[in-house]
């Protein structure tokens, strides 16, 4: 595996080392120890799976208290996914970057805890995966503002995205609960 960084320190891409032939392929895309070695020493207490249509947009998540760490990879389909800093002493605050996950590229995407996180669907049945560091507490749960003018993230649209009603009525980063 390889530790890609990105222009925000604590955000990662983990490359894995991908063995295929004309019968398919395999990598092994999470190992405490390999990732403990490449300084991501993370225990992980739950999994999600995620399906969405083309055009739909999740997020932009994350929880107030009990923050998640995430670990995310497309397992089918691609998906812009986003990341945005909500620790108001980074030097990065409200700062944010953008990925492209696919079943092709097979990258992971490490989101520590105190970001929010969120993806658009850029194919059918694009099917994402995550650890999770924390347990999912709804009572916690925040929703940003998917195309908050303050953000400034240029989503690859081609059309409305599809959006669920909690996460059309996101606060935009002025108005939200972030990190200390």
């Amino acid at each position: 595996m390889q530790l890609v960084d990105t222009s925000i320190p604590d955000i990662k891409i983990i490359e894995p080392k991908v063995f295929g032939d004309d019968r398919g392929f395999f990598y092994e895309s999470w190992n405490e120890a390999t990732f403990a070695e490449l300084g991501l020493d993370l225990k992980f207490l739950q999994d999600n799976h995620s399906k969405s249509a083309k055009g739909v947009l999740r997020g932009l998540h994350y929880q107030i208290q009990k923050p998640q760490g995430k670990l995310v990879r497309v397992v089918a389909g691609s998906a812009y996914d986003v990341v945005i800093d909500l620790r108001k002493s980074s030097p990065t605050f409200g700062k944010w970057e953008g990925f492209t996950l696919s079943e092709e590229n097979k990258r992971l995407l490490w989101v520590p805890p105190g970001f929010g996180h969120g993806f658009l669907s850029l194919e059918d049945r694009t099917e994402l995966l995550y650890r999770c560091t924390e347990f999912y507490a709804p009572e916690h749960e925040r929703s940003l503002l998917w195309n908050d003018a303050e953000l400034g993230i240029d989503w690859p649209l081609d059309r409305e995205p599809t959006l669920s009603a909690r996460d059309a009525e996101g606060l935009p980063l002025a108005q939200a609960e972030t990190f200390v």
